[in-house]
This record gives structure tokens, C-alpha cells and sequence, in this order.
């Protein structure tokens, strides 16, 4: 078969590194012109998971109506391979957290993502998932979700239509196929010192103990300059206008 191959391919073959992650684009299109297909093992384990995205079938408030919406027949979740929400977290790799995460609910969620199996992935969908949304000032409101579970993919708006839940499985699957199986740059999961649960927060006496989980989200560092400080400096910092 190698005396069959174009002088292009030829090179290519010989020049491939026998423990590169992926086929060469050159030697992929010659070899796709003689009727050879090629791929790696790492890009086949990408494209299964990529393709078959099983979501957690729960939702919180008014976002999970959108997320409904876009597994019905105007938008067809099929085509992604995600319509198959399945109703106990061991076999669901996805959660969807749709709605206001209340602090009574926040320790429920962080158990059933604690039962997923890995790998697992996460969409905070909607402001409140995010931040609170317009219920932040209350005090019974988490304000983020991923102040306990890491986040892949945030949704921002208040509800989402169900055209940016579909951008944002398109995104988690971009993620997912650029991922790498060895290396120092491999997924979470494949790191066996990374953690796989994540401390459920109890009822305390005024909050949620712990009020954040310090191993996923910390509270962004902001200076605030005195009052007479803020007329002196400039935009730049540099005291000039």
C-alpha cells in the first residue's frame, strides 16, 4: 500500500511522530484522497463523549422552561446528541443548573453533582445560576452557583432563549474535543490529584458552612481608591485625565 501513495503522503508518513496525540492534517488529506481514513485514539474518545452529552434532568425556576424548550421540535437538542436527560445523576455526565439556586437548594445540587460520575461537565444557565440574578440582595439567594462546583460554561441573560443553551453545548463540545488525554494539560478526571466531589455546604446558625468552597471560587480582589483619591487620578492611573 505505501508504494501506492503520492510523494506528498509519502513525506508526511515519514516525517510523522510516532507519539504524536494527532495525525498530521497533511498526511490525514493525501491519505483521505487514496480512500484511508485515520484518526487517534484520543479523537475518537473526544468525538464519543463530543456526541453523546447526557444531561441531568432537573431544573430550579423559570430557565429550566427555556431548557425544556430547546429539546422540543423547533430546536431539536437530538441533533446534538444531548436529548437523552436522564432522571438519576449516575448516569447523566452533564448538569444543567437552570435557575435561582436558593441556599436551602444549593447543598442538594452540590450532592447530586457529587454522584455524577466523571468526567462531568457543568452550565451555570441564566443570571441567577450565575450571580443571583435580581434576587441577589436576598438573603436565601446563592449568588453563584460555582462559589461550590466548578463551572465550563456560563449562560448570561434572564431567562436564555433556547438558542444560547444550543451555543453553549457547542462550546462545551469544542472544549471537550480540544481536550487532551495525557499530558499536562489533560482534563480534570484524568488527573488523580484533582478532587472528583466537593464539600456539601450545611445549615448554619446565620449561612451556609462553608459559605465558599475555597478550592473552586474566591472573592475577586477589588480596590477601592479614598473619595478625594478618585478627582486626583486618572483613568490610566497615572493621575492624568
Amino acid at each position: 500500500m505505501r508504494d501506492k501513495l503520492t510523494p506528498k503522503a509519502e513525506t508526511a508518513l515519514t516525517n510523522l511522530e510516532p507519539r504524536t496525540s494527532r495525525v498530521d492534517e497533511t498526511l490525514k488529506n493525501e491519505l483521505s484522497k487514496q480512500g484511508i481514513f485515520t484518526t487517534t485514539l484520543q479523537e475518537l474518545y473526544n468525538w464519543g463523549r463530543t456526541s453523546s452529552l447526557w444531561p441531568l434532568n432537573f431544573g430550579l425556576a423559570c430557565c429550566a422552561i427555556e431548557m425544556i424548550a430547546t429539546t422540543m421540535a423547533r430546536y431539536d437538542l437530538a441533533r446534538f446528541g444531548a436529548e437523552v436527560f436522564r432522571p438519576s445523576p449516575r448516569q447523566a455526565d452533564l448538569m444543567i443548573v437552570a435557575g435561582t439556586v436558593t441556599k436551602k437548594m444549593a447543598p442538594q445540587v452540590v450532592r447530586l453533582y457529587n454522584q455524577m460520575p466523571e468526567p462531568k461537565y457543568v452550565i451555570s444557565m441564566g443570571a441567577c445560576a450565575i450571580s443571583g440574578g435580581p434576587f441577589k440582595q436576598g438573603y436565601n439567594v446563592l449568588k453563584g452557583i460555582d462559589r461550590y462546583i466548578p463551572v465550563d460554561v456560563y449562560i448570561p441573560g434572564c431567562p436564555p432563549r433556547p438558542e444560547a443553551l444550543i451555543d453553549a453545548f457547542m462550546s462545551l463540545q469544542k472544549k471537550i474535543d480540544a481536550q487532551q488525554l495525557t499530558g499536562e494539560n489533560r482534563p480534570r478526571h484524568l488527573n488523580a490529584g484533582e478532587p472528583s466531589e466537593f464539600v456539601v455546604p450545611s445549615f448554619g446558625a446565620h449561612d451556609l458552612e462553608p459559605a465558599r468552597n475555597p478550592a473552586v471560587w474566591n472573592a475577586p480582589l477589588v480596590q477601592i481608591a479614598p473619595l478625594g483619591q478618585i478627582s486626583q487620578t486618572g483613568n490610566d492611573g497615572t493621575g492624568k485625565n
